[in-house]
């Protein structure tokens, strides 16, 4: 046997920063974690003397597991006295490619506080209520293993709130747009939501396989996953390519070491 080979058999693969769901040893030391990475990033909220986690330390528990947010629909139940959306959350186990779980949420401009949102800050609120939900439902106990309640913050009905989406200087809901097929008066936040497409469950996919590669920092990972649900198609095309990218220069540099 060549002493290549024997390196090479000897080699340490790295270890993967992920755990199982149906493992509870493994979810115990995920909540351990978790822990201490919703207080280093501040990703809670104390209401009343009990501290609720945003919705980006849900994300996070998630992501560890390997299961990730598909938004199924946002769709508009307004009426002409209010301004409401409802949202359907799906959430996709990458590992079996199954659905896990789901969760629904409302939000509407009487909620306190929010009487002057714009359309659209209704809509992203019921989308991200609907992902904490998603997750609530499957991983509240780890939440609660963690020290935290098991209630994301955007869930709770309070004044501090409203930090979550700022509200806009009060508008006429009518603007004088008007589509060229269409003779409804529309508004500027409806032409910007209905635009918006959202990137798909396989780019999401493509991204997270992408950050697993031993070459990305777990900092660059955490950074990335946070932000996942925000991204449109084209913002998600182009974090795969800046990934593969970087990948590929790091993968470079470390044979060019060698």
């Amino acid at each position: 046997m060549s002493q290549d080979t024997k390196e090479i058999k000897t080699m340490k693969k790295p270890k993967v920063e992920s755990y199982d769901i149906a493992k509870s040893d493994e979810t115990l030391h995920l909540a351990v974690d978790l822990a201490k990475f919703i207080k280093e990033n501040r990703l809670y909220q104390n209401i009343q003397g009990k501290e609720y986690v945003n919705v980006e330390g849900w994300q996070y528990a998630g992501s560890r597991l390997g299961i990730l947010p598909v938004v199924e629909h946002v769709v508009n139940i307004s009426t002409d006295e209010e301004i409401k959306y409802q949202a359907k959350v799906n959430l996709l186990d990458l590992r079996s490619q199954q659905v896990v779980g789901a969760g629904f949420a409302i939000c509407s401009n009487r909620e306190q506080g929010k009487k002057y949102y714009q359309e659209f800050a209704i809509a992203s609120m019921a989308q991200t209520r609907a992902i904490g939900k998603a997750y609530r439902n499957i991983l509240a106990w780890i939440i609660r293993a963690a020290g935290y309640e098991p209630t994301p913050v955007e869930e709770m009905d309070y004044g501090g709130n409203e930090t979550v989406a700022k509200p806009a200087v009060p508008t006429e809901k009518k603007v004088t747009m008007k589509s060229s097929t269409n003779t409804t008066p529309v508004t500027a936040e409806e032409e910007k939501s209905t635009s918006v497409r959202y990137a798909s469950a396989k780019q999401k996919e493509e991204i997270i396989s992408l950050l697993n590669n031993p070459t990305i920092t777990r900092q660059e990972k955490t950074k990335m996953l946070l932000n996942i649900n925000r991204f449109d198609e084209e913002r998600a095309a182009q974090a795969i390519e800046k990934l593969k990218k970087v990948i590929e220069d790091r993968e470079d540099g470390q044979s060019a070491a060698a």
